[in-house]
């Protein structure tokens, strides 16, 4: 890759790893999603010049992501380290693991990265009403399983 080229791809990736890694990581864990990302930015660097002309180039990585996260068939990791102060309710993790990948993508960015409704729908590639109704669907099953009563 050429100087130049090479640049905008530098730009591009300050740009578009925050985002790309945080949607991959509540598809799949942290580590899948870490991995997966980092499957996506090298695919973008070998296929850079095809990649100029895809207008949402964050979501059409986020599929290559998904592509590549597929391959291999390991258990989700929501888990921290015993020793680690907890940064949230220690239950999250097992109840986010519980949730389909549609779901906890939609309650994660939603409610963890405060991304809106209508980010979502752009990187997964369908509308808002479908994000809205995974997302209502992910909290009503978060609610279940963590036994949070609303009418409290």
């Amino acid at each position: 890759m050429d100087p130049t080229h090479r640049h905008e791809f530098e730009e591009f990736v300050a740009r578009a790893e925050p985002p790309l890694r945080r949607a991959l990581v509540a598809a799949y864990g942290f580590e899948r999603g870490r991995e997966a990302t980092a499957s996506a930015l090298g695919w973008a660097w070998e296929h850079w010049r095809r990649l100029d002309r895809v207008e949402n180039k964050v979501a059409y990585l986020f599929r290559v992501g998904q592509s590549a996260s597929r391959r291999r068939k390991t258990p989700l990791l929501f888990v921290r380290d015993a020793s680690s102060d907890p940064w949230c309710e220690p239950e999250l993790g097992r109840a986010l693991d519980a949730l389909t990948e549609r779901q906890r993508t939609a309650v994660v960015l939603v409610h963890g990265f405060e991304w809106t409704l209508r980010e979502v729908a752009e990187l997964t590639g369908t509308r808002i009403s479908t994000v809205q109704s995974h997302l209502e669907r992910g909290l009503r099953t978060l609610r279940t399983i963590m036994e949070v009563n609303d009418h409290a």
